[in-house]
Order: structure tokens, then C-alpha cells, then sequence
């Protein structure tokens, strides 16, 4: 029940709305994550709590009754509307403390760049972007003024993080200060990108490619494999749609029923679920509308497809499919929850569809963002009949057959 101003007047110290006495501070809930705390010696504090990037978080709103209750509602409101478009307060109140703070520091400038430009990311890429600057950046160049950090402190930045191994985090870090750095460039708060002075300081990351199975043969089993995995159903069906659907794992673990249409056999995935950012249409073949059609019945009053099996408000876990794998004894070296993309890439080339479709399908980046947003729909009649090819393609492979795939290269 929302509180009212007699309510919040008449909150004690050490005694709780239902009567009962405690030593310790105690909250009372207002609505839309807005709480009253009150410490032992009597004081009250507004607290505000939301989720962002799929963890709890907890910010200040002020002391009762320097603000009232109004003011409280008033501010909460403010704040939800920023979660609601991406931003997580915490990070914007921390970038303007900094920058209160009269100081060109890197930090001030580097929260500034993130608070702006991580509402179209997605809030895991946007928590981890702003993660790797706090804890390899910040702590050696952060309070430092962005014009005097030389290309060499940066680079002694980088080498604290390749040395402890993790060569491909220091290649992630300096794209980030480069970004960081053409942001201050532009809007005159940095004289230069320093940077761009390390191009080729780094040793080259090792390209990695995701263990996948291509040979038809073995492609057969992994699938006969898959039809006897004895785990949990909703694992089972996420397992059994991860080759019909290539997807990216994270796509396909945050499926939501609201996106799929069983009647049109389609499945368009919002753009904020993609990594290219771009609305993404998955044709469903047969076999996939009927796997959907199977699980329905248990998850279909849900939001996810595929639920956590703690909580079905969120979605299982990202290495659920990876899991299932190794239960079904294929090896990380052998294959991963991402290798079904590379065996439909690969196999899908052999057999001479068309290389755009493909990539369509695929959901790679087109390079020009904005072309990329309207040609969402481009080759999918093609894309439609090259799903469906797919599935029965592996339906044969399944079943021990000596398939011949269509060769689209042959046909008039």
C-alpha cells in the first residue's frame, strides 16, 4: 500500500509499522521501487531500487523531511524514465560528480561518453564496457586531466592487463579509449586522440573461433545425440532448436513467446536483443514450428521461451547449451552452443545458397548501420525455403541417410 504524508510523520525509531521493536533500520515500501529506510536514531531516507543489466541496484533519493514524499515520487519518476531508456543512474550520477568536480579528468569524460552512448547498447555489453574502464583504466589515469595522459601511460595501462594474460581484454580496453578519445576530440575536451599513437603497440589477439561440427557424418550424430538428451525439457528443446535456428546463444535463451509467431512461422527478434542492434527475422521451419508447439503448453503463459529453472521472470542461463554439450559428452574443443552458427555457415556455403542470404540469416553486420535497420527483410523468401532445406537437411543426417542437398548454384 503507498504511503502517505501522516504515515511517513509517524514513522519510530526501532518500531516497525506492525508493532514490533528492532535495533536495526527498517524499511517501508512506498511503490515503483521507492522505500522509506529508518535508522535506529531516528533519521529517514529515501531509497530508490531498480534492476539494470540484471542486477539490483540501490540510489540515494534524499532524508525525509528535507524531501517529502512528493519530491521523493517526483525524483523516482525521474530516475525510471532513465532506466527506461537505458540509462543506469548510478553511472550518470557518478560521471556528474566527477565532472562537478571542475577537473578534464578521463573519468569525468569517459562516464560522460558512456552515459550518452550506452542507451542503444545493450545493458550486459553496457555494464561491461564500463567495468573494464574501472577496473584497468580508472584506478592509474582516471583523476588524471584527459590532455596530459601520455601515449605511453596509456600503453603501461594496457600492459598491466596483457600481462596477467588477458591480451584480448588489453585490444577491448584501447578500443574503448580510442572511442573515448574521438568523443573528448569532438566535442573540444581533448586536443588529440593519444590513443591512436598505439596502433600495433599490442601484440595481435589470437582470432578465436567457436568449436563447431562440420563434417555431415559427425554433424548426423551430434543431431541423433540431441534427440536422446535426457535433461530437462526446456534444456532439451532449447538444445533441439540451437541447429534448426543458428542464432546467437544469448538470442535464443531470451526468446520471449510475444515475438513469435507460430501461425506466420517467424520469429523477429527486437533490436535491442541484437548485437548488430538491428530488428532480425528468423524464418521457422516445420520441425521448429513443432518443437515450439511442444513446449507451449509449459512455458507459454510465460514471458520466456526458455525460463531460468529458478524463476521464470528471467531467462536460463547463457551456459545452459553449453552444459547440455558436455552432458552429452562433446567436448569444448569439440564442439559449442555457438558452433551451431559455423556449422550452418559452413554447410549452408558447401551446398550454394546464396553467401548474402546466408549472412542475412547469420544477422551479421552489414557495416552500414543504417541501411542494415531497413534491410532486416532482404532475401527472406530465400532465407524461408533455405531454412526449411536446413531442417530436413539435418532430419536426414539424424537418420543415417545418404543426404544430397540441394545445390542452389545448379538450379535455373
Amino acid at each position: 500500500m503507498p504511503l502517505s504524508d501522516i504515515k511517513v510523520k509517524s514513522l519510530k525509531a526501532g518500531i516497525k509499522p506492525d508493532g514490533t521493536t528492532t535495533s536495526k533500520p527498517y524499511r517501508v515500501t512506498d511503490e515503483k521501487g521507492l522505500y522509506l529506510e529508518v535508522t535506529p536514531k531516528g533519521g529517514k531516507r529515501w531509497r530508490f531500487k531498480y534492476r539494470f543489466g540484471g542486477k539490483e541496484k540501490l540510489l540515494s533519493v534524499g532524508t525525509y523531511p528535507d524531501v517529502s514524499l512528493k519530491a521523493a515520487r517526483v525524483r523516482r519518476d525521474d530516475l525510471r524514465v532513465q532506466v527506461a531508456d537505458g540509462v543506469d543512474p548510478s553511472e550518470l550520477r557518478k560521471a556528474e560528480k566527477v565532472t562537478t568536480g571542475g577537473l578534464n579528468s578521463f573519468e569525468a569524460i569517459a562516464r560522460e561518453w558512456h552515459v550518452k552512448f550506452s542507451a542503444n547498447w545493450g545493458k550486459e555489453y553496457s555494464t561491461k564496457t564500463i567495468t573494464h574502464l574501472e577496473k584497468n583504466i580508472f584506478p592509474w589515469l582516471g583523476s588524471k586531466n584527459i590532455n596530459d595522459i601520455t601515449p605511453p601511460e596509456l600503453l603501461a595501462a594496457l600492459r598491466r592487463i596483457e600481462n596477467r594474460g588477458a591480451l584480448d581484454t588489453a585490444h577491448r580496453v584501447l578500443q574503448i579509449c580510442g572511442a573515448i578519445y574521438r568523443y573528448a576530440v569532438t566535442t573540444g575536451k581533448a586536443d588529440r586522440n593519444q590513443a591512436a599513437d598505439l596502433k600495433g603497440a599490442l601484440p595481435p589477439a589470437k582470432t578465436k573461433h567457436h568449436s563447431s561440427i562440420t563434417d555431415p557424418k559427425e554433424v548426423g550424430g551430434l543431431m541423433r545425440a540431441i534427440q536422446d538428451y535426457s535433461g530437462s525439457f526446456i534444456t532439451a528443446t532449447a538444445l533441439k532448436l540451437s541447429p534448426l535456428l543458428f542464432v546467437r546463444p544469448g538470442e535464443l535463451r531470451q526468446a520471449e513467446w510475444k515475438d513469435i509467431d507460430l501461425e506466420k512461422a517467424e520469429w523477429r527478434i527486437p533490436a535491442e536483443k541484437m548485437k548488430m542492434r538491428v530488428l532480425h527475422i528468423v524464418p521457422l521451419s516445420k520441425q521448429a514450428v513443432e518443437i515450439f508447439k511442444d513446449i507451449q503448453p509449459l512455458t507459454g503463459r510465460d514471458k520466456y521461451v526458455f525460463p531460468s529453472n529458478r524463476t521464470v521472470t528471467r531467462p536460463m542461463s547463457n551456459n545452459t547449451i553449453n552444459a547440455a554439450l558436455r552432458r552429452l559428452g562433446f567436448t569444448k574443443e569439440e564442439m559449442t552452443a555457438h558452433g551451431f552458427r559455423s556449422m550452418a555457415s559452413t554447410l549452408l556455403n558447401e551446398q550454394g545458397w546464396n553467401g548474402d542470404a546466408i549472412e542475412r540469416q547469420l544477422a551479421h553486420s552489414e557495416g552500414n548501420g543504417v541501411r542494415a535497420a531497413y534491410n532486416y527483410a532482404q532475401h527472406l523468401p530465400e532465407r524461408k525455403k533455405m531454412m526449411q532445406s536446413w531442417a530436413d537437411y539435418l532430419d536426414g543426417l539424424a537418420t543415417g541417410a545418404d543426404v544430397i542437398p540441394i545445390n542452389r548454384a545448379d538450379e535455373g
